[in-house]
């Protein structure tokens, strides 16, 4: 095995976790003087005589901490050599030599991402200095990105945590809102699961789905700002409680917003469930595409849960009867497309009315 400062041919396999570097110049005696150097540095030093060489050598060997390359060689110069070590290793820092004393070649290996230009000949004490600069450098910037990785996951860890929260929430906000009114228990649920059932017979999938899930057992949440009395009352309401009736999208919307920011297409679902293609629903008076799809969806579930649900005012419709109703007024109050989705998925037996 390799030990720290060991001399190995260029073939021979370095041991795993000893800092590796590879001299790359044309000149074997000053590949041999920049390895001893090295060597002292506690590096396991190989070298190649040009830069496919060296390409070779780091294809077989993987990732070195360092390079020092000579600029001028055949084949591959340094140059060259120092782009495709960027391109292809960029953890490893090259450090470039050249007898050239012209500023526009430093400055080319430096704009090329070299770590440091030096002019031959180098001393021992000016090379051990530069390396040790570099290799700072390189621990600051590896320490940076770990640092900003582990950021971005706790980032990730909390941002998920406030959605856990947001979820767990708004769910009892919904619960809230059923306890109050029985004869809707169970209705958001329902909602959303039919509406899942009929934006799948659509083509929708994945968060789309998980969106109308959401907004499905959102939809009435602005309920919860209306007077029980309104909820309960056994007669047809008069125009104003219609119209304190018809307040809730809206209010649903406004009490999700500081909560759903990251989730317009829930806040779209609960505040236009009760539009019409037609243009004749509330609250914006919206029309046919002007009408959020995710809503139309669920625009479509709300009503057939609706009729077919035990109300103060009446008793409620038998499925077959209200799929005739929502076909009735497809394409004018309802979605077409919608209405016709939630018939073909009704017959699955996990869609019956769940008990009221």
């Amino acid at each position: 095995m390799t030990a720290p400062g060991e001399l190995v041919g260029p073939l021979e396999p370095l041991a795993a976790g000893v800092a590796r570097a590879l001299v790359v110049d044309d000149e074997p005696s000053v590949r041999h003087a920049l390895r001893r150097i090295l060597a002292q540095m506690g590096f396991a030093t190989i070298e190649a005589g040009d830069g496919g060489e060296a390409v070779s050598l780091l294809e077989r060997d993987g990732t070195p901490t360092l390079v020092v390359s000579d600029l001028r060689m055949p084949g591959i110069d340094g140059l060259g050599l120092l782009r495709i070590v960027r391109e292809r290793w960029p953890d490893t820092s090259v450090v470039m030599l050249s007898g050239m004393a012209e500023t526009s070649v430093a400055i080319e290996c430096l704009q090329e991402g070299a770590a440091d230009f030096l002019l031959k000949p180098v001393s021992v004490g000016e090379l051990q200095e530069r390396v040790t600069r570099v290799l700072e450098k390189r621990a600051l910037v590896q320490q940076n990105r770990f640092y900003q990785q582990y950021l971005e996951r706790r980032v990730a860890e909390q941002a998920e945590r406030i959605r856990e929260l947001f979820l767990e929430g708004v769910q009892l906000l919904a619960r809230a809102l059923e306890a109050k009114d029985a004869y809707t228990r169970g209705h958001s649920i329902r909602v959303s699961r039919y509406a899942v059932a009929t934006a799948e017979r659509l083509g929708l999938s994945g968060l789309a789905l998980d969106h109308i899930r959401l907004g499905g057992e959102l939809h009435d949440i602005g309920k919860i700002g209306t007077r029980e009395a309104l909820l309960h009352k056994p007669s047809a309401l008069t125009p104003e409680e219609r119209s304190q009736i018809a307040e809730h999208p809206a209010l649903g919307e406004q009490m999700l917003q500081p909560i759903a920011r990251e989730s317009p297409t829930v806040l779209r679902i609960v505040r236009s469930h009760h539009e019409r293609i037609d243009g004749r629903g509330f609250p914006d008076g919206l029309a046919g595409p002007q009408i959020p799809m995710e809503a139309r969806i669920v625009a479509v579930a709300d009503s057939f849960d609706a009729m077919t649900t035990l109300r103060p005012y009446r008793a409620p419709l038998t499925p077959e009867a209200a799929i005739e109703e929502l076909t009735r007024v497809a394409g004018s109050q309802l979605d077409a497309d919608a209405v016709a989705a939630f018939a073909a998925a009704f017959p699955d037996p996990t869609l019956l009315p769940l008990s009221a």
